[in-house]
């Protein structure tokens, strides 16, 4: 008998792959890799592994591919390259998807844009599905260059997917397995951000040398973490990624006993961490420490890893940014801004699945805890403060990573309108932000992750949906658009010096965020960007 793709090797699944890919049309491939033991393979063995080691053999690494120019040129001024691996390369394929391509390049005015976009609205699917298993409702995926699936990124990959999902089932089966893996990992792991392969992938964990010298209590297996940072937007991003696709699909069979106990392991944490530093009697409480330094590539995080003291507010403390790096004050106001809004939808979606009815009113209390501890403790004269420590302690500042000031119209926070959001983002764009910098050809926020002269084009996608204005709005799209250094990806950071120095050549959560910015400005704006003044929505 000949054996099931079950049965044979991790290596040989792989390798399988890459002939499906390239010998049948992707549909059949999507198809069988989702129900392997439908499909026999009948091969000689010494035959197979030799065609499929030479098939295989032509996927570049996407780390270097994406760091050269490649296919035919736009026709634009711009004329930027075709970044897309060849279709035997890429690592899940959606009819959807490929469809709001074909779509957005015959509506966009600018051939620049339609490039851009060609090459950014596919690249999570294209190159960072590292593997899926839909008997085992699992998927793991990539944040790009660097082989661990982060919480917050992995949200934000999928964010402009979501309208697709209930015209494409094969994709919204991908983002379920997704759902069923974080669970898996927050339950275990709640204060965790980033995460290795699961064990029934096959795939090696990767070893993270800025996690070597660094402990964290309690104690994390470094088989399943890749890092532990504790962030609380790590958590609002499996939050989101559930609520988009039960609002996308009406399915709620991924609230199964992985979800319940991840949901639970949050709420830990927003108990834990929305409390102060030292009780009535000044003892001293800690539920989490995470220490660098003493050698460790990261730095040391302040009192024996405990953090800058807080007092209580309401809000849920975190040592760590969006951006990985140290907070100095333990209330970081845009993650608990996230927090509230997917507090409240996390309610809104178990009250329509009629599941949970003690935790839909759990969530209900913190959200409108949250909500209204972010309005009396971090605006003053009309500003809202990054961070805050409940002691009167605020930094005025702002960090390119989302959750950020600048995108709480984004979050769902407050409309875009708000006097306060108004009178803060005037401040963000401007010197009086420590992390905001401009030079003749790039300008924008960055943060102390890279540099102060190097801001991210993510913060001016950022202050694209925080504006109706239309100059701003196309003044933001042609900052980034003309600043990808002739590779036509969106990078982490550009210099404001040099526009040839930037980092991260293949980032798909800063892709993934263009894209949806680009599919916002189609529906919200039209005129401005397409060739008819008529909204376009995918999926629709």
């Amino acid at each position: 008998m000949l054996p099931s793709i079950l049965n044979v090797p991790r290596i040989l699944v792989d390798l399988i792959k890459g002939v499906l890919l390239r010998f049948s049309p992707p549909r059949f491939f999507s198809e069988v890799l989702s129900h392997p033991t439908k499909m026999k393979f009948g091969f000689g063995g010494l035959a197979l592994a030799t065609v499929l080691t030479t098939v295989s053999g032509q996927c570049p690494d996407y780390t270097g591919y994406s760091q050269s120019p490649h296919g035919t040129p736009s026709t634009g001024p711009l004329a930027l390259p075709f970044m897309r691996p060849a279709p035997s390369c890429r690592t899940f394929n959606s009819s959807a998807v490929e469809k709001v391509i074909q779509d957005m390049k015959g509506l966009l005015k600018d051939p620049d844009l339609a490039r851009l976009f060609e090459n950014t609205f596919p690249n999570t699917l294209d190159t960072t599905v590292k593997y899926f298993n839909q008997a085992e409702n699992l998927a793991f995926i990539i944040t790009g260059d660097i082989t661990a699936q982060w919480l917050r990124d992995t949200a934000n990959q999928f964010a402009h997917y979501h309208s697709l999902l209930a015209v494409d089932p094969h994709l919204a089966t991908l983002v379920r397995a997704v759902i069923n893996n974080e669970a898996r990992y927050v339950a275990q792991f709640p204060y965790c951000g980033a995460f290795q392969p699961p064990p029934e992938s096959g795939l090696s964990p990767s070893h993270n040398d800025w996690a070597d010298g660094v402990t964290v209590n309690p104690p994390v297996d470094n088989k399943i973490v890749f890092e532990c940072k504790y962030e609380i937007d790590s958590l609002c991003g499996f939050l989101k990624l559930s609520r988009s696709y039960y609002e996308a699909t009406g399915d709620s069979s991924f609230i199964n006993e992985n979800w319940r106990t991840a949901i639970n392991q949050i709420f830990r944490v927003i108990n834990e961490q929305s409390q102060p530093t030292f009780d009535a009697d000044f003892n001293f409480i800690s539920y989490y420490n995470w220490t660098g330094g003493n050698g460790a590539l990261s730095p040391m995080v302040d009192n024996r890893g405990n953090g800058e003291p807080k007092a209580y507010t309401g809000l849920v403390g975190t040592h760590h940014r969006p951006s990985d790096d140290l907070s100095i004050f333990a209330f970081l106001t845009p993650a608990n801004a996230m927090l509230s809004v997917e507090l409240k939808h996390l309610a809104e979606i178990l009250d329509s699945a009629r599941q949970l009815p003690d935790v839909s009113q759990q969530a209900k209390i913190w959200s409108t805890r949250i909500h209204g501890a972010i309005w009396k403790t971090t605006v003053v004269d009309n500003i809202f403060a990054y961070e805050t420590n409940g002691f009167g302690g605020r930094y005025v500042m702002d960090d390119a990573n989302v959750p950020s000031l600048l995108s709480l119209p984004y979050l769902g926070f407050l409309d875009k309108k708000d006097s306060a959001y108004q009178a803060t983002r005037k401040l963000l764009m401007s010197p009086k932000n420590p992390y905001f910098a401009a030079g003749k050809m790039f300008s924008g926020i960055g943060g102390p992750h890279v540099d102060p002269w190097h801001p991210w084009p993510m913060s001016q996608i950022s202050a694209i949906f925080g504006t109706d204005d239309d100059t701003e709005i196309m003044k933001a799209l042609y900052t980034i658009a003309n600043n990808t250094n002739g590779l036509g990806l969106i990078h982490e950071s550009q210099s404001i010096y040099n526009s040839s120095d930037y980092t991260r050549s293949w980032f798909a959560w800063a892709n993934s965020y263009f894209a949806e910015m680009i599919l916002d400005l189609a529906d919200r704006k039209p005129g401005l960007i397409l060739k008819t003044n008529k909204s376009y929505k995918p999926g629709k």
